[in-house]
């Protein structure tokens, strides 16, 4: 991973503060809505040099052998839980890392920026003006950020 990658563009919201040993903000691309139900977004934290890699919110002990998105994933949908829509037991949603890393065997060396896709509950989405359901998903990422450096 480059030293120093900048933002995918501006954050669609005001960036959160992510608690760290360091300043960081977590960002999020403007939201669009797939004709077929998804809501899609990109999801990203940087510090004032750039975007920072899943490294640097890795426990203090190292980074665990698992992908982050394997720690990531579970923690998002935590946070979401009764928003995402439920499909034949499984929850609607997808995470995918923004660049894939350069050595499979080292996971956390990857810009911590993220594609991120949800169905929504209706009920529970109708409720919510697209600010409001926008800004609910960036609290979640980054409240998920901060629990990976949890070991």
């Amino acid at each position: 991973m480059p030293d120093s990658l900048p933002p995918p563009g501006p954050s669609f919201l005001r960036e959160q503060v992510v608690r760290a040993d360091r300043a960081m903000r977590a960002g999020m691309g403007r939201p669009s809505a797939a004709p077929d139900g998804w809501w899609l977004a990109v999801l990203w934290v940087v510090d004032e040099d750039g975007l920072v890699a899943f490294g640097d919110v890795a426990p203090p002990a190292g980074p665990p052998p698992d992908p982050p998105l394997a720690r990531l994933g579970p923690a998002i949908s935590g946070q979401l839980s009764g928003l995402i829509l439920e499909d034949g037991g499984r929850l609607q949603m997808r995470l995918g890392l923004i660049q894939p890393p350069d050595d499979p065997d080292r996971p956390w060396r990857v810009p911590l920026a993220i594609r991120a896709a949800f169905r929504f509950e209706p009920a529970r989405a109708a409720t919510m003006r697209p600010n409001e359901l926008a800004e609910t998903v960036l609290a979640a990422f980054r409240r998920s950020v901060e629990g990976l450096r949890k070991p």
